[in-house]
């Protein structure tokens, strides 16, 4: 039977969630994040990482039990991904096949898979809007589940029969229409522990469908951000679970 998150499960009073984090940035301690998450965002070298990173960080998933999800972007590594292009579909494809096929053969030598897409910065939110990226990166990407949130994206991708995942980010800001606060505003941003924290909690009492929590692996606090969504998250009876 497919994991149910987000929700009770088929087993009485079980909760399931999945924590992941963005890993192999280059800017934050992989292995502490990967002692607490139960999946992680792997850059595939467009934005930030190397192919020696992340053989590092799917070896140590593997002895975690921390499932691997391929985290594309545009070739943006100067500006970390967070800059907005206007890249031809085809090109995009293309550019989501090769992060999406380097990361797998490494996967593979490392005794796992990638078990779903998620886009990165800049591109994230364009998909969430524009039908054609959307479609470029859903067709880079074979059938891979994808991670992210409402909009074109996961519209397309269920049209076309793909799992889906919902995630919400305790460490960001939301605007009144439910959107991520743009990081050159207030609020854009949550970096104490305890308020993140309940943000969790309340992402997932709200209602809406969160199969799982983002915490910012690029965030100065990100280890002890991830420490205590999770502490907060299992002292509420969830439980969590990979995707």
């Amino acid at each position: 039977m497919a994991p149910t998150y987000g929700v009770a499960d088929s087993v009485p009073h079980m909760r399931y969630v999945d924590l992941n984090a963005d890993l192999g940035e280059e800017v934050t301690d992989d292995a502490a994040l990967l002692r607490v998450v139960s999946s992680a965002n792997l850059a595939c070298g467009y934005h930030a990482g190397s192919p020696a990173i992340m053989r590092a960080v799917c070896d140590e998933a593997v002895r975690r039990g921390v499932s691997i999800g391929a985290q594309v972007s545009y070739a943006d590594r100067e500006h970390f991904g967070r800059r907005a292009l206007d890249v031809d579909p085809d090109v995009l494809r293309e550019q989501v096949a090769d992060q999406v096929g380097t990361l797998t053969q490494i996967a593979e030598r490392a005794g796992t898979s990638v078990r779903y897409v998620k886009p990165h910065g800049a591109l994230y939110h364009r998909t969430m809007d524009d039908p054609e990226q959307a479609a470029a990166v859903l067709s880079g990407s074979g059938d891979l589940p994808v991670l992210g949130m409402a909009g074109q994206l996961l519209d397309l991708a269920t049209a076309r029969g793909r799992t889906v995942r919902h995630e919400g980010f305790p460490d960001r800001g939301y605007t009144p229409q439910g959107r991520l606060v743009p990081r050159d505003q207030p609020g854009a941003l949550l970096d104490d522990p305890d308020a993140i924290a309940r943000h969790a909690l309340a992402l997932l009492e709200r209602g809406q469908r969160h199969d799982s929590l983002c915490v910012h692996g690029d965030s100065p606090g990100a280890v002890a951000h991830a420490r205590a969504v999770r502490a907060a998250l299992e002292s509420a009876g969830w439980t969590l679970r990979g995707l």
